[in-house]
């Protein structure tokens, strides 16, 4: 298609805003003229609307629907209501999906872009996120095997918040929930047959990012 033509959607359009702008002078007994003064629509353009050559931007839609008491959705059909069961198209954004993480015991984090992970923009939080692919069955049932989970890069968690943390020298990461004791910090596997973390300053640990949500492909 060639720049500045128009798709069949749009020469369609235009045919029925004419119509509808015709059929509505005609029962309201008005000429362009009236609408002209009404509305102050320079009259070549508002020749353009009647004729279906130009299409009207939304402000004029507006005016042309006030002076005809009606709804925009009657003078343009741009503005028709979405029906109840149709969904709308979102726009989307591509996350990363950095290596994998130990849900289990740890293993080395590589973080190399292995793929991306559609997101719709409008649900997401800010900050820099990014997908790990996890391993084990350490987090089960709250976090399957192969699952993957959604990180938002942050230094600290809240008490009982599942985290990404990077261990044995920053070198390996594992997905754990953090709880607190005092000065003591452990990071514990939601399925018990899994033997909790303790950090210490001979053992330590970084949290990498805090666990938004987590994914599974069927």
């Amino acid at each position: 298609m060639a720049r500045g033509e128009l798709t069949p959607q749009e020469i369609e359009n235009r045919k029925k805003i004419s119509a509808n702008i015709n059929k509505l002078i005609k029962e309201k007994n008005v000429s362009q003229v009236d609408i002209h003064n009404h509305t102050k629509i320079p009259k070549s353009t508002l020749t353009g609307y009647v004729k279906g050559t130009s299409t009207p931007n939304p402000g004029n839609v507006q005016k042309l629907a006030d002076f005809f008491n009606v709804k925009k959705s009657e003078i343009d059909p741009r503005f028709k209501p979405m029906p109840s069961n149709v969904v709308p198209i979102l726009s989307s954004v591509k996350i990363p999906i950095l290596g994998d993480i130990a849900c289990g015991d740890p293993i080395t984090a590589e973080e190399n872009i292995q793929g991306y992970r559609d997101e719709v923009a409008d649900t997401l939080p800010t900050g820099n996120l990014f997908y790990l692919h996890c391993k084990g069955d350490s987090m089960a049932p709250t976090i399957p095997n192969n699952a993957y989970v959604l990180i938002r890069q942050q230094s600290d968690v809240e008490d009982g918040e599942i985290a990404a943390v990077l261990v044995n020298g920053d070198t390996e990461a594992t997905l754990k929930r953090v709880k607190r004791q005092g000065s003591l910090v452990m990071l514990m596997p939601d399925n018990q047959s899994y033997d909790p973390y303790v950090v210490t300053p001979d053992n330590p640990a970084r949290i990498l990012g805090k666990a938004l949500k987590m994914s599974a492909d069927l």
